[in-house]
């Protein structure tokens, strides 16, 4: 389905962000496929937009969301999930085949797709970890297999070897012998601590070696601290919740003045997680 002038703050869980001049949703790779084979315009890709800023003024190309390609399929012990598949939903199905390392997954918004393009992970693990393959798809539609050591990974990173391709499928072995039991324990206590249900994007910023970008961010004073609609959430200060209508700009801004802040207050470079267009 193709759309045009689609409001992109429908589909980032920031609640912000200028229209994109077009707007598709392929149904499956073959659709996606073709599509591209025709395209001539700049490609965003969005998952679940749970990592995602997109400008005030918007997007002059086409946002392509992969969230319809979730199928997801086990054999011989392996597990292909699609890219616009939610971790949460990869984990539960892995835990339901008896497959064991994926409880991490639950605690991370997002897609398959999202979470290996930024390494992503959760009380000590990451899910490059546990990828056995990836298929990617080109610019021009072609789909081509990739291997982790076709990338680079590392914290809250991967780099790319070949230009201008993305994740559409990945594959998974999930290979602890046993349950990580206090998967739910922690679970239970991030979300106590964290403004679930709030418009944000989860955590903004990387934790800096030897610190916690939360805890520099606390120490600083900069909780509850707003610019227009953009605040730094009360309960989590690592959190920039859309508290009244932000536009991206405010939310930006705040980023901005954040990073400003522990760079003077505590000689610290916060890096960003979320991806700004």
């Amino acid at each position: 389905m193709l759309k045009f002038n689609e409001p992109m703050s429908k589909h980032c869980s920031l609640r912000s962000g200028g229209t994109t001049s077009e707007f598709f949703q392929p149904t499956d790779i073959h659709k996606l496929s073709d599509f591209l084979k025709n395209n001539k315009k700049p490609v965003l890709m969005v998952g679940l937009g749970s990592n995602l800023l997109v400008r005030d003024r918007g997007f002059n190309g086409v946002s392509i969301q992969t969230k319809n390609l979730k199928d997801l399929s086990i054999s011989k012990d392996l597990i292909e999930s699609g890219a616009g598949t939610s971790l949460a939903k990869l984990s539960r199905f892995a835990l339901a085949q008896l497959k064991y390392g994926a409880e991490f997954l639950s605690a991370i918004p997002g897609s398959v797709g999202g979470a290996l393009a930024m390494n992503a992970g959760a009380f000590g693990s990451e899910i490059w970890q546990y990828v056995v393959s990836v298929k990617t798809m080109n610019l021009s539609g072609e789909l081509q297999n990739r291997h982790p050591q076709d990338y680079e990974i590392s914290y809250r990173s991967t780099l790319h070897r070949f230009k201008d391709e993305f994740f559409v499928s990945a594959t998974f072995d999930f290979n602890l012998e046993e349950q990580n039991d206090h998967v739910g324990e922690l679970l239970q206590k991030r979300n106590s601590t964290q403004p679930i249900g709030l418009p944000s994007c989860g955590s903004v910023f990387k934790n800096p070696k030897n610190h916690f970008a939360a805890e520099l961010i606390e120490v600083s004073g900069l909780k509850g601290f707003c610019i227009g609609g953009a605040c730094v959430s009360k309960k989590h200060a690592n959190y920039i919740i859309n508290q009244d209508n932000a536009s991206a700009m405010d939310i930006e801004n705040l980023i901005a003045h954040i990073q400003e802040t522990i760079k003077k207050k505590h000689n610290i470079e916060l890096e960003t997680e979320i991806i700004i267009v």
